[in-house]
Order: C-alpha cells, then structure tokens, then sequence
C-alpha cells in the first residue's frame, strides 16, 4: 500500500506545472519576474533610477517606464539583462535563469500581456 502512495506522489509532483517552464510565455511569470528585478529601478515612480535615466535620454520620444513601451523587443529585452548598460548591473543566470529571461522578454515585448 505505501508503495502506490509512494508511486501516486512521485508521479503527481512530477506532473506539476513548474513555476518558470512550460508556462513561460504566460504574462504572470514574466509580471513576477519583472516585480521582483525590474520594478525597484523601472517602476512608474519618480524615484525610479532607471525610469529616470530614460526619461531624460528618450526627452519624451518614447516612454521612460518599461511598462508603458510598445516597441520593445525579446531580443532586446534579453541582451540587456544579460549584459547591462551604464550604471544597469548585468544579471546572471543564477539571478535570472534563461526560462525567467524569456518569460519577461515575452511579457515586455506584448503589450496585451500586460493588460
């Protein structure tokens, strides 16, 4: 008997969805990603260094909170992460694995994710 439960646990854990896998390109996973690295320095906030830093280099040609962008791409998306830019610190897949990567180059880069 403690066999089967034994085999009906192994095999129900198994079969969960995990957090970041197959479910990646679901706009909540990249949300999740984006609110815990992203959000601190890319948030709609005035003390957002980030957001700051674009609204005066874009001078309202485009819009300074990543959220609000509609032009972004994954690729993009990703080479910044990956290897920051001025004061941006680069992020390591042991930080941000390749499948949180994708999950929010995906939300940021469809804006019907983020509705």
């Amino acid at each position: 008997m403690k066999f089967w439960l034994f085999c009906a646990a192994v095999l129900a854990a198994w079969s969960a969805p995990p957090a970041f896998g197959a479910n990646s390109a679901q706009p909540m996973a990249g949300k999740q990603v984006f609110d815990k690295w992203c959000l601190p320095c890319h948030g709609d906030s005035d003390q957002a260094p980030g957001t700051l830093a674009l609204r005066v280099k874009y001078k309202g040609t485009l819009p300074a909170v990543l959220e609000q962008r509609t032009d972004l791409t994954a690729a993009t998306v990703k080479y910044f992460v990956r290897h920051g830019v001025l004061v941006m610190p680069f992020f390591r897949k042991t930080e941000i694995s390749d499948v949180q990567l994708n999950a929010l180059a995906n939300y940021l880069q469809d804006p019907r994710g983020r509705k």
